[in-house]
């Protein structure tokens, strides 16, 4: 049998090749700088070519090495799998869990949720990470996330989703609005107004046009922000109207503001809200067990609703 690069080798390679500094990497492998290099020289000498162009002040993988470490990823995301479904089935509600969530959700759920989880799995240790749709994605594809809470749809790539809620959309407009005085305001309505949505990234926005059937009429939003706390902010200071979905709105971020709610009609007037993990992952035990907990949490009050079919079924994605 040909020898074989360990693990502990490759990652060593992955972490210099990421960060083109021997220093940084140690320390993100938790090892001295000397043993990550003599590392990084055996799997040199294994290969027989050099992975790394050294100088005194930078260090560069060589095309070999940048394509080994990419290949390298592949092989460590595999072998940290194989542990994760070992794990799984001797109890898939403990150990660490690293779950991305948008910036939409993330203020809104988390805080509602976290008792609960901690108290139905007291051993299952969450490490949260909030970013922008394409970035989570990116991280859960590469390993670095276990899985993510998205809104849905949204083009996901190689994955499995639950749907845990709906999520619905309200007008919010000053008291003077002529929406103010519409029950619940059709997406035509609201189409002949200035719309207020977030900045380019925020899967928020499209759902928004969406909603409105306005997927064509970006330039309709004369205004953008970087969050929704800046968007209410804007209206009641009547710059226009915006969509909210109702997780923001029962979380009081209207506290104190001089606005009107209104519920969105039509009839795409909602988000949907998943769970979403790599196919090939091995704790899928875990993420239907976390789901079904998010779903039950999610569904008492008003907030966010369980998917009309009250489907819990699992989709898959490619």
């Amino acid at each position: 049998m040909k020898p074989l690069p360990t693990l502990r080798q490759l990652h060593y390679l992955v972490a210099v090749v990421d960060r083109c500094h021997f220093g940084k990497a140690a320390e993100a492998c938790l090892v001295s700088q000397s043993t990550l290099s003599a590392g990084i020289q055996e799997l040199e000498n294994l290969l027989g070519a050099p992975l790394l162009e050294r100088t005194r002040r930078t260090v560069l993988p060589t095309p070999l090495g940048r394509d080994i470490a990419e290949r390298a990823r592949t092989v460590l995301k595999g072998a940290e799998e194989l542990v994760d479904m070992a794990r799984s089935v001797e109890d898939p509600m403990s150990g660490p869990l690293h779950l991305g969530v948008i910036p939409t959700i993330g203020p809104f759920l988390i805080p509602r949720v976290m008792p609960a989880l901690r108290d139905s799995f007291p051993k299952l240790k969450l490490f949260l990470r909030e970013d922008q749709t394409a970035r989570l994605l990116d991280r859960l594809d590469s390993g670095e996330l276990d899985a993510a809470i998205l809104a849905l749809p949204y083009p996901s790539g190689d994955v499995e989703t639950i749907d845990l809620a709906e999520d619905r959309f309200s007008v919010v407009c000053t008291p003077d609005h002529r929406l103010s005085r519409v029950t619940a305001p059709r997406p035509s309505d609201v189409a002949l107004e200035d719309l207020l949505l977030l900045e380019d990234g925020h899967c928020l926005r499209d759902h928004a046009l969406a909603a409105c059937a306005m997927e064509g009429a970006r330039q309709s939003a004369a205004f953008q922000g970087t969050s929704l706390h800046t968007l209410v902010q804007m209206v009641a200071n009547g710059l226009g109207v915006t969509l909210l979905p109702q997780m923001a709105l029962d979380s009081g971020i209207l506290r104190g503001l001089d606005v009107v709610v209104r519920p969105l009609g039509g009839d795409r007037p909602f988000r949907r809200i998943g769970l979403v993990w790599r196919r090939t992952s091995g704790r899928k035990e875990t993420f239907r067990q976390l789901a079904t907990a998010l779903k039950a949490e999610m569904s008492r009050g008003s907030g966010p609703q369980a998917p009309a079919n009250g489907d819990a079924s699992v989709r898959t994605a490619a």
